[in-house]
């Protein structure tokens, strides 16, 4: 089994507090269906920057809005069980990536 990250991005905040809880809810239905394969449920990132080698920062620059860490086969595993994610249903979408071991 190898490790892979979820970058969210995209997507939409819910207006209403009953709006919210209903992403809540749909997101914890949504790890439910993972099982044991979540290693790091992970969260939602707040403000951002990027500093690049002439150290001048550009505040905002990333659109992920957060990360998860799960385990899975392969590459297509895991992009198996990405589908159904939460953040497709609000316009965003799902960047997955391979944590080599080191």
């Amino acid at each position: 089994m190898a490790k892979f990250v979820y970058l969210y991005t995209g997507g939409q905040m819910a207006d209403t507090p009953a709006a919210q809880e209903e992403q809540m809810q749909a997101w914890g239905a949504w790890f439910g269906t993972l099982g044991e394969s979540v290693t790091d449920m992970g969260a939602p990132f707040g403000t951002s920057a990027t500093v690049g080698s002439s150290g001048t920062s550009d505040q905002g620059a990333s659109k992920i809005g957060g990360y998860s860490i799960i385990t899975a086969d392969s590459l297509e595993d895991a992009k198996s069980k990405a589908k159904g994610c939460p953040v497709a249903e609000t316009g965003g979408s799902v960047e997955i990536y391979e944590a080599l071991p080191m």
